[in-house]
């Protein structure tokens, strides 16, 4: 089903816009404060981009130019699109009976999407609310993005790997090796995987002996980015998912290597929970965080997709909304008024179709 931006009665739209483009208009270069005419013939779109709860969303683009989000959930929902801002809903990664179980009464929270190999790779955590000691992580597969996919059962429990509340997984491929990171509230960590990405490399007694600390207790949902000779590791903090009381915020800080150290601009260490602020809340939006994958459209642009909670009906859930990633003269990111946009100008995609 199409995701179809809310609207809160026409009159109201309209007041409602009026008042973020006089507040923060989307022409503005908030380094600058120069305003700048809107070219006519430009595309648009509103946030939220899928206009229901779907947390912890994770993307892929596939060999045919589709992109696939995939979001926390009993049995995580499964989207489509062409442009990043208008998405169809698939339907779910596993059949019924295919979900993974060896978790009880366990919901499979922030996967994480991958190709690997000529799979679909789809990292998860298993977790219930409390269950930070038998939570953990598993893999599944398949041959195409909108599954079903195939359990291919846990990597490792909290108290297996010895990291209380282990979720939130992260794949990444770095010199010709593999890893994963995750991590809640107690530590980011990392450790590599075997050649298929499917396993610990040499066990879990090895893995618990060798994964490595990157990042301190304030973080969760991990996302590293590396671009231009630098990692920038992406993560959250506060309270995910509280309603209007949510205080979740995206931070990031910057290395030099994947593991780190990794620092804000002053230096100081994400070790030691210092870090910048990357995505916050405005009138809008709330508990803004756990990004995505970031995307780069066919005009060069960076994008990213998140989750948060609007302010005139929290009840609707963690919500999608999409953002242009802009880039200081010195490598850090940021989002035109640091906040959710309420309108934008839409990413540019040329389906290879079109070519």
């Amino acid at each position: 089903m199409i995701q179809i931006p809310f609207f809160i009665g026409q009159a109201a739209a309209v007041i409602l816009t009026m008042f973020y483009a006089a507040a923060c208009p989307d022409n503005t270069d908030v380094r600058t404060g120069n305003t700048q005419e809107q070219p006519a013939g430009k595309v648009w779109y509103t946030n939220p981009v899928i206009n229901r709860s779907a947390p912890d969303p994770t993307v892929i683009r596939a060999n045919d130019g589709t992109f696939y989000l995939y979001a926390t959930g009993g049995n995580p929902a499964v989207y489509k699109s062409a442009n990043l801002y208008k998405w169809d809903y698939v339907g779910t990664a596993f059949t019924k009976k295919g979900k993974p179980a060896w978790e009880p009464k366990a919901g499979i929270w922030a996967p994480d999407i991958n190709y690997i190999n000529g799979k679909y790779v789809l990292y998860y955590s298993m977790s219930v609310w409390g269950g930070g000691k038998t939570c953990g992580l598993g893999v599944a597969v398949s041959d195409t993005p909108e599954g079903p996919f195939t359990d291919l059962g846990k990597l490792f429990r909290s108290n297996e790997i010895g990291v209380h509340n282990s979720i939130d997984p992260f794949y990444i491929e770095d010199n010709g090796k593999k890893y994963l990171f995750w991590g809640s509230w107690n530590g980011i960590w990392g450790v590599e995987l075997t050649d298929d990405g499917l396993a610990l490399k040499g066990g879990i007694d090895y893995a618990k002996k060798h994964k490595v600390q990157i990042a301190g207790t304030a973080y969760e949902a991990t996302y590293i980015l590396k671009r231009d000779g630098h990692y920038y590791l992406f993560n959250s903090i506060g309270s995910c998912c509280n309603g209007a009381r949510s205080t979740y915020t995206t931070v990031v800080g910057r290395a030099d290597n994947l593991f780190g150290p990794y620092v804000n601009k002053a230096g100081e260490r994400m070790m030691d929970n210092k870090h910048e602020i990357f995505i916050k809340r405005n009138d809008a939006f709330l508990g803004t965080g756990h990004n995505a994958e970031f995307v780069q459209d066919d005009n060069g642009n960076d994008w990213v997709i998140y989750h948060a909670f609007r302010t005139d009906d929290v009840h609707a859930g963690r919500v999608d909304c999409l953002d242009r990633v802009y880039w200081t003269e010195d490598g850090w990111p940021y989002l035109s008024g640091n906040g959710p946009a309420v309108k934008a100008e839409a990413p540019v995609f040329i389906q290879p179709a079109d070519k």
